[in-house]
């Protein structure tokens, strides 16, 4: 749902309307439900509830696309480093592995893990690069 009602009430430049996206997800036997209130400056004129729909759903496809090797194989979330420079040297380590795993080929995360920490030489031979004659 999108409206324009309430832009006259919020002091915030540039506002074209207000959304509210409703979230239902089910697991096994158990639903939740969560609703978030959006701002945005395009106008109905430029986009339909349904288009904002369409960007919302965009948007977090790009996120866990990007992120979601990371947040869970990997559970950068749930890394408690924070002193210093470590958390970031950290993240950049992960984006690394990922880069030497999608550059060989790798795709799925989790197995990648348990392969590699199986078969520690073949994961040295990834920092080698392609097979070169």
């Amino acid at each position: 749902m999108a409206t324009t009602w309430l832009n006259d009430y919020l002091d915030w430049p540039g506002v074209g309307q207000v959304f509210l996206l409703r979230r239902e997800r089910t697991v096994g036997r158990v639903t939740t439900v969560e609703e978030v209130v959006g701002i945005t400056s395009l106008t109905p004129g430029r986009a339909t509830a349904a288009e904002l729909l369409a960007r919302v759903r965009r948007h977090w496809s790009i996120e866990n696309r990007l992120f979601g090797a990371r947040d869970v194989a990997l559970r950068e979330d749930a890394c408690r480093v924070r002193a210093g420079q470590a958390a970031q040297v950290l993240a950049g380590l992960r984006n690394a592995l990922l880069h030497l795993w999608s550059r060989a080929g790798v795709t799925g995360t989790t197995a990648a893990l348990r392969r590699f920490a199986a078969r520690p030489l073949e994961a040295v031979a990834l920092l080698k690069g392609p097979n070169r004659e």
